[in-house]
């Protein structure tokens, strides 16, 4: 039965305690615990999501990525994808353009059935569907054919990310969501090492019962994501007081889960659905801020990952099939750099946003600069390793950040998908960027213009920051407070992070006034 709006504004008032004598409630329940209580469920908690979701992360990427890499499987010979189905690179860069199309247009909708269909049963929907459609690309015939399941691939995996992150919202506090993201980045970007070598290793079955190497990369691939939704089913948990819930916490361990999260965090009690939350998040101006950002930085990452194979390749450093192995280094060096940006936020030394700004951001533009001026093949590759790696790195903070001025459920489900399918034009638009006519200086038009998009993103960032500059710091000082707490052995239980009438603590300009 669909919810009224009645019922979201009644589900609103809940998220700021009514009375003292709740929020008194609250603290006891908080203060009853100990610290070692703290760290056993939180450990119950990362066992049961940091593992699963990091895994359907990998596979997910290696499954849409995998286009950039078959492209130069037997590059050059007849069993080539792009020679079997007749397709020149201008035609082929609409094979990732394609996915990204249908993705932003099901993203919402997608992650509106979450809380309704349960997390579980939506996300293992997901993994099947997209298995499905992956495994049929060996099939293909013709680039007509080709292009319609990557539309369908899209359409399928629609509210993966977007729907792990809402519900992670309603299991972590936003100052810890940096660790999930940690995980789920950081086996994405090991999925350019896997990737890799499950290409190098499969173009050996090059001719094997028929099939070319590139159709034997997406059957297999596709099946084993089939088999992986059956596991999503039975492993993956709902909300914190979901019936199945209780079968690995205590219901005092539900409510304590419940309890220490912040006011705007998604809760199981929620409505299904919330106008007034879908309408306060599109009247937000964080919304855009950081749906700008966004765009624009996937706009350079995803015009460098699809490109990449083809750059190492053109570099001439290895012959085929080993012209896989050098999209490792640039994966393993984003792996090391998202670990060490996890190791760093969880000490609590800056705001999200300043980590973003000072360490990332230039960086991330300078190589992007250097990838648009560079002819020496060596400096091109190792421009490549580090923009590779920048990029990753930005998304851990600024995914944590993001989830600081979340509200709800609906708010959490409808602002990640809106903002995330707005984000991924820069999945449409990048990989257009690399058309014939720039071949002849090694693309640097068009890192040119990545490295322009990179510059705009930094503006948007520092607007963003400017936006979130009270609820940051708030974040800031509860998590200074809660390492300081758990070091002398209680568990914090003092005002927590406010969002729906923040603190003030910097003025309209920025200057500090509190705290």
């Amino acid at each position: 039965m669909a919810d009224t709006d009645t019922k979201g504004a009644a589900v609103e008032a809940t998220r700021t305690p009514s009375t003292t004598s709740e929020e008194e409630r609250r603290r006891e329940l908080l203060a009853s615990f100990t610290p070692e209580d703290d760290k056993r469920i939180r450990k119950k908690i990362d066992r049961r999501f940091l593992w699963l979701i990091s895994m359907m992360y990998l596979i997910k990427t290696i499954d849409y990525t995998n286009a950039a890499s078959v492209k130069v499987l037997q590059v050059g010979e007849d069993r080539n994808i792009m020679t079997e189905l007749n397709m020149n690179a201008n035609e082929y860069n609409w094979v990732q353009s394609i996915y990204f199309i249908s993705y932003i247009v099901f993203e919402v909708p997608s992650n509106m059935a979450l809380k309704r269909l349960t997390p579980r049963l939506w996300q293992s929907r997901i993994m099947l569907t997209w298995g499905i459609v992956l495994a049929c690309h060996a099939a293909v015939q013709n680039k007509e054919a080709l292009y319609a399941l990557r539309f369908l691939l899209g359409l399928c995996e629609a509210g993966m990310f977007p729907g792990i992150a809402a519900q992670l919202c309603g299991w972590y506090r936003s100052d810890e969501m940096g660790t999930p993201i940690m995980w789920m980045f950081g086996f994405q970007n090991t999925s350019g090492i896997v990737g890799s070598l499950l290409t190098y290793g499969i173009s050996y079955m090059n001719g094997m019962q028929g099939l070319s190497a590139w159709r034997w990369v997406y059957l297999l691939e596709g099946l084993f994501t089939i088999l992986f939704a059956g596991l999503v089913y039975l492993v993956l948990p709902d909300w914190p007081k979901s019936a199945r819930t209780r079968k690995w916490l205590t219901e005092r361990e539900q409510e304590y889960v419940e309890a220490r999260l912040s006011e705007n965090a998604p809760k199981t009690a929620d409505a299904n659905f919330s106008l007034a939350e879908v309408l306060d998040a599109l009247k937000d101006p964080r919304t855009y801020s950081f749906m700008i950002s966004q765009v624009l930085v996937n706009f350079a990452g995803y015009a460098l990952s699809w490109q990449l194979p083809t750059i190492t390749t053109s570099l001439g450093f290895a012959g085929l099939p080993r012209n896989q192995l050098l999209n490792i280094p640039p994966a393993a060096a984003s792996v090391l750099a998202i670990v060490f940006s996890g190791w760093y936020m969880k000490r609590a030394y800056m705001t999200r946003p300043a980590f973003i700004m000072y360490w990332t951001m230039g960086p991330h533009l300078l190589f992007f600069v250097l990838l648009a001026v560079l002819d020496d093949k060596v400096g091109i590759y190792i421009a490549c390793v580090f923009g590779t790696m920048y990029h990753a790195v930005y998304f851990i903070p600024f995914w944590a950040w993001r989830s600081s001025s979340l509200k709800g459920t609906t708010g959490s489900a409808f602002t990640l998908a809106f903002q995330s399918c707005v984000g991924q034009v820069g999945g449409v638009v990048g990989p257009q960027l690399f058309q014939d006519q720039f071949a002849h200086n090694g693309y640097k038009t068009p890192f040119a213009i990545c490295a322009a998009a990179v510059g705009g993103s930094i503006l948007a960032n520092g607007w963003t920051w400017w936006l979130t500059r009270n609820v940051e710091y708030d974040v800031l000082r509860v998590q200074r407070l809660r390492i300081r707490e758990e070091r002398e052995g209680r568990i914090y239980a003092g005002e927590d992070i406010q969002v729906y009438q923040e603190r003030e603590f910097y003025d309209a300009v920025g200057r500090r006034v509190d705290g």
